[in-house]
């Protein structure tokens, strides 16, 4: 089947397969920066840095983590938001073939912690406004040395002095383990000599931290080659791009979505990205007006967010060459709402989903440019092969038969870092020779290849596109001195697609009095991540049970859907 897919008719332009070099990521973008040395590479904030000049920042932080003792192999965690410091440390730390562990910002002190452990980081990165939680877990990680950064070190000079002068930024107290991102940077004179280390492809580089398939935390360990391959699969299978165009880098560089297609993706074909740090829904008309982007890729209430705003209404959409979804289910109303949108200011193009995990870096197949199957993910990527087995199996299933989606192809993970018995789970060898990806996604294919995507196979919450595991929130809750148990679930939510609301028993002598749920409440916001944090929470004096005796969370599901049906 892999040597002529049926999904092969639908490619129009793209390739079959593509030639990939057995290079670095650094490698990879300094080939598009010597071709096109004058484009510009990213723009923060209307302060843009040409190619030549992005090199030479990526060279002087390089040398700066070598004087700092960073060693090839070893882990510098990147706890940073879309910031011209956040992509510099990202490939210097790969110019020396140490591995960059990206970590989500407004995650938790708990959270940074596991995180730095998990990757047994000794130099870490982050943002002044951040540092105190890496401040609160001092003494309780391998961390020796930690860079803050500020934004208004990457500004244009006008609008850093403007920062500084209304108070921009926290300061940071004086501790010796500490170093400004500046003082950092001095550190490259200390570094005589070239920088020797050659990047292969399939050198350890990347580590993104998701759910896994059984819903605890894990290190997804990626390789150069992973993310090189899907940025020349995604340009492929686009076949819209051009070199030097633009893209607003939207979606976060802890992500593989914004890291692997918002950043790296452009960068390595001499594009141009728009860092965008903290999206402001009020900001988009000015992006469009300002920077005309020809691409931008996000979460499904990214493009409700764009369509409810007002200043919208007016804008001149014609710049846009590529819109990309992922991150969650696209339905198919909404599908049809964006691309009348679109269309309504002038872009004559289609929203095209993607679907993927963050075990392959992000996506792995996508609808193709002009055309649409309704309901259907698209098609797989070149050198990507995908197909459906009967769950808990390798058994392929029927075609247009539900079973779980599994995958494999050039981008897939090296392992679970830690973790070798989830690893032996996820990616399988099937009879066929090849190692597959079991996703723990439930889907199913057509007759000519187009995959649908229905639901996850473990229980779990979609979010705004970021996965929320259950357990965990529960964990937390009931670590609180007042709770009994507790039960998280997933409500339908118009914005989020899903919202977490969290069911609570407490202890007998206890009663839900506002000081308790007060309690409750800074009890989680101290351990769980904004995004992943209950949106409502409801006290019962007792859950529903199954017969074995767990709470039955699926009647408790059942229930929030009758109430907002009862409203309709």
């Amino acid at each position: 089947m892999n040597s002529e897919a049926r999904w092969y008719k639908y490619y129009g332009n793209v390739p079959h397969t593509l030639d990939y070099p057995d290079i670095s990521m650094y490698q990879m973008i300094k080939n598009a920066g010597n071709q096109h040395p004058s484009n510009i590479a990213y723009d923060f904030m209307g302060r843009s840095v040409t190619y030549n000049l992005f090199i030479e920042e990526i060279e002087t932080c390089a040398k700066a983590l070598l004087a700092l003792g960073v060693k090839k192999g070893e882990t510098v965690t990147v706890c940073l938001p879309n910031i011209p410091q956040a992509v510099i440390m990202f490939y210097a730390i790969n110019r020396i073939g140490a591995v960059a562990s990206m970590v989500h910002p407004l995650s938790a002190e708990n959270e940074i912690m596991f995180y730095l452990n998990e990757a047994k980081s000794k130099v870490a990165i982050t943002l002044s406004c951040f540092y105190d939680k890496f401040e609160a877990i001092k003494g309780k990680t391998q961390v020796e040395k930690i860079i803050v950064a500020k934004i208004g070190e990457a500004l244009p000079v006008v609008k850093s002095f403007a920062y500084k002068f209304i108070g921009g930024e926290p300061k940071v107290k004086k501790d010796k383990n500490v170093i400004s991102w500046p003082g950092f940077l001095n550190y490259a004179t200390n570094f005589n000599g070239q920088i020797t280390h050659v990047g292969k492809g399939d050198d350890d580089a990347v580590i993104l931290f998701s759910g896994g398939t059984t819903g605890t935390s894990k290190g997804i360990l990626l390789t150069n080659l992973n993310f090189n391959a899907l940025a020349m699969q995604t340009i492929a299978a686009a076949e819209c791009y051009k070199t030097g165009d633009t893209i607003l880098s939207i979606m976060p560089v802890f992500h593989g979505f914004g890291l692997g297609v918002g950043i790296h993706t452009f960068l390595a074909h001499a594009g141009k990205c728009v860092l965008i740090p903290q999206l402001n829904v009020a900001e988009f008309a000015g992006l469009f007006k300002k920077y005309r982007p020809n691409f931008m890729a996000g979460v499904p209430t990214l493009f409700e967010a764009m369509m409810r705003n007002e200043d919208m209404k007016n804008s001149d959409l014609s710049c846009l060459k590529g819109l990309f979804s992922g991150g969650d289910s696209l339905s198919i109303s909404l599908k049809k709402k964006i691309d009348a949108f679109i269309r309504e200011r002038g872009a004559e193009i289609q929203v095209r989903e993607g679907y993927g995990t963050t075990e392959c870096v992000t996506a792995s197949c996508l609808t193709p440019i002009d055309y649409y199957r309704e309901g259907s993910i698209g098609i797989p990527f070149p050198d990507t092969f995908y197909k459906i087995v009967v769950p808990n199996t390798q058994d392929e299933a029927e075609i247009g038969q539900m079973g779980e989606i599994c995958l494999t192809g050039p981008t897939l993970m090296k392992e679970y870092i830690n973790n070798p018995k989830e690893t032996m789970q996820t990616l399988q060898q099937h009879q066929d020779g090849k190692v597959y990806l079991h996703t723990g996604d439930l889907g199913y294919m057509d007759e000519d290849g187009f995959v649908y995507f229905v639901q996850r196979l473990k229980r779990m919450i979609v979010t705004s596109g970021y996965n929320v595991y259950p357990s965990q929130i529960e964990n937390v809750i009931d670590s609180h001195e007042a709770v009994l148990f507790s039960t998280v679930i997933g409500v339908k939510d118009d914005y989020r697609m899903q919202k977490v609301k969290a069911f609570i028993v407490l202890k007998p002598g206890f009663t839900p009095t506002d000081e308790i749920k007060e309690s409750i409440k800074a009890h989680c916001e101290k351990s769980i991540a904004k995004y992943a944090l209950p949106k409502e929470y409801e006290y019962r004096d007792s859950l529903p049970k199954t017969l074995v005796g767990k709470v039955a969370y699926r009647e408790l599901e059942k229930e929030e859907e009758e109430k907002q049906l009862s409203k309709i």
